[in-house]
């Protein structure tokens, strides 16, 4: 799969553009960025299936970047991209990657300073060069170090979901070989951990030989890192992936073992010491060394007489001391979407062709969020295109009456707490998103106090990604979370899951506390395209690793309660 490829370089086209001052062209990089990166099938495949003419059907691919792909694909380079690293100075574009830093800082930190690459921002920014550079100062020194320490995470572990594409279209790949009985998928993949270090394949067959020869000659292998009888790794782009052959006694014990977390086979291990047995990747055994059990998962819990912990919860957070495990939410229990974005505001699609693509789904009902006027960079709609958007909805409600389309908006929380609508206009919505886009100010009880506000205006359904965080780029705001989840607990309002791969807010951790304190949920993709529809499996992994089951969800609820609950 040659998508994330794609993508960062119209990501690196986008910067440099910025950097160039050239107008609207790096936000239709970005936004095609955005499209190629999620597309749930290689961007490969749609152009063998198409040509340019596939290509231009994509949310945010016009002639030129269809054309720019396609010499990607034949060449594997962009001529262009060459063209405009030779017109910035060198390390500026590799700055811009750092959060809190924009293009003029960049260039800034370059002429001033010579700093030329992310060693030599480092080093400036530990010996206090920065801050005596107009326009930054000792706070900026210290963000530039914090954003330079997420950068550096996200260069050693990926996506959930580009581990899950590759993941799967390597599964699959491996299923179709002659010989292979059964291929799982193990590590933090498995787990649905929200950040992902390398890819684990297990497999059974009798010709592993032809196994490893398969998966170290695949046309998308850019190193082969080890080769040998029963297991292999290789790169995938920048990405891990191992594979291992295994005899089916042993499935069970190495898909355990390797499934992990560390923290939960520690315990495990330990726990089948203490009852008088070994247990290692390759079973279940007396300490006599004769086996007990291995071919499945279950059969080793059951062994240690322990209640089986889905995938998810093997974190070793109470999943083992727990009297009772829950029912998590299945990966099928959504039956509407709330979040989404249109043409409207800064969405690829159609509000008609995201009615469609729910519809497709098999969803009972959805919500049409687009931003809110003060997303200027978003193109957020004021007050007389919103009502002109719900009248849109209304008459595409008389076209699918086989689902309800709600009326709703991603409503910016302002500095002050209040929202980017009068309550007048909010009470003609059925659906209102509150979203914080901006700090304002770095002061917990002061951003505490914000959201309690809206919280208590009544005129809010739910927080959307209620940190605010971007993985690997952007930390969460300091706030009191219990305090928040107490107050949303208390006028029943939903926080937001949401499923967007970059966000995935709320994170787990902070799930469990707030279904302590009986706060209401809510899961969404906050799709911008019909593609980010898919990314519902996302928040829902995100909830069952939060413990959640499907009745803590308001949006597991079949139509009609679904409607009277959000009331």
């Amino acid at each position: 799969m040659k998508n994330q490829e794609l993508a960062t370089i119209f990501y690196e086209m986008a910067d440099l553009l910025e950097i160039l001052q050239v107008p609207w062209k790096p936000n239709a990089f970005r936004k095609a960025a955005r499209t190629i990166e999620t597309l749930s099938k290689p961007i490969e495949d749609v152009y063998a299936n198409g040509g340019v003419k596939a290509l231009k059907e994509l949310p945010g691919v016009g002639d030129a970047i269809a054309n720019k792909t396609e010499e990607f694909l034949k060449t594997g380079k962009i001529k262009e991209l060459h063209e405009l690293e030779q017109r910035i100075p060198k390390g500026v574009d590799e700055m811009m990657h750092i959060p809190g830093l924009g293009p003029k800082k960049a260039v800034m930190l370059n002429k001033e300073l010579h700093i030329k690459n992310l060693r030599d921002l480092q080093r400036a920014a530990e010996t206090g060069k920065i801050r005596k550079l107009a326009g930054f100062g000792e706070k900026s020194e210290q963000e530039i170090l914090k954003g330079l320490s997420l950068h550096a995470q996200g260069q050693e572990r990926k996506s959930l979901l580009m581990g899950l594409d590759i993941a799967r279209e390597l599964q699959s790949r491996l299923k179709t070989l002659a010989g292979v009985e059964r291929v799982e998928v193990a590590g933090s993949v498995r787990r649905r951990k929200e950040t992902i270090a390398d890819i684990d394949l297990f497999v059974t067959s009798k010709n592993a030989a032809k196994v490893m020869d398969f998966f170290t000659t695949m046309s998308d292998v850019t190193r082969i890192l080890a080769k040998g009888p029963t297991k292999s790794a290789v790169l995938i782009g920048n990405l891990q992936a191992d594979v291992r052959v295994l005899e089916p006694k042993s499935f069970g014990a190495a898909l355990q073992y390797f499934t992990g977390s560390k923290e939960h086979n520690v315990r495990v291990r330990q726990i089948a010491i203490d009852k008088g047995f070994k247990l290692n990747e390759y079973g279940l055994f007396t300490r006599a060394g004769k086996y007990v059990a291995g071919k499945t998962e279950q059969d080793i819990y059951k062994k240690l007489n322990l209640q089986y912990p889905e995938p998810e919860l093997r974190e070793n957070t109470g999943e083992i001391e727990a009297k009772k495990l829950p029912t998590l939410i299945p990966y099928d229990a959504i039956k509407g979407d709330c979040h989404m974005h249109t043409r409207w505001s800064d969405g690829g699609n159609t509000t008609e062709e995201m009615v469609r693509a729910a519809i497709e789904k098999g969803y009972e009902y959805l919500a049409i969020t687009d931003h809110s006027k003060s997303s200027i960079i978003a193109n957020g709609l004021d007050e007389k295109r919103l009502l002109k958007h719900c009248e849109e909805i209304d008459t595409l409600q008389k076209k699918f009456p086989q689902i309800v389309i709600l009326k709703g908006s991603e409503v910016d929380i302002r500095k002050d707490g209040s929202l980017d609508y009068k309550p007048a206009i909010l009470k003609q919505l059925d659906i209102v998103m509150a979203s914080a886009h901006q700090r304002f100010t770095p002061d917990r009880a002061a951003a505490t106090q914000r959201y309690l506000k809206v919280i208590q205006s009544g005129n809010v359904t739910a927080i959307s990604h209620p940190t605010g965080r971007l993985i690997n780029a952007r930390e969460p705001i300091d706030f009191d979370f219990e305090k928040v989840a107490q107050a949303c607990a208390d006028a029943n309002v939903f926080l937001e899951i949401n499923s967007s791969p970059s966000r995935l807010d709320l994170k787990d951790s902070l799930i469990r506390t707030a279904k302590e304190l009986n706060a209401p949920f809510i899961i969404n993709t906050d799709s911008h395209t019909t593609e980010h529809l898919r990314f519902i499996e996302l928040g829902i992994a995100q909830a069952r690793r939060g413990w959640l089951e499907a009745k803590d969800v308001v949006n597991t609820l079949p139509r009609k309660k679904f409607l009277s609950a959000i009331k």
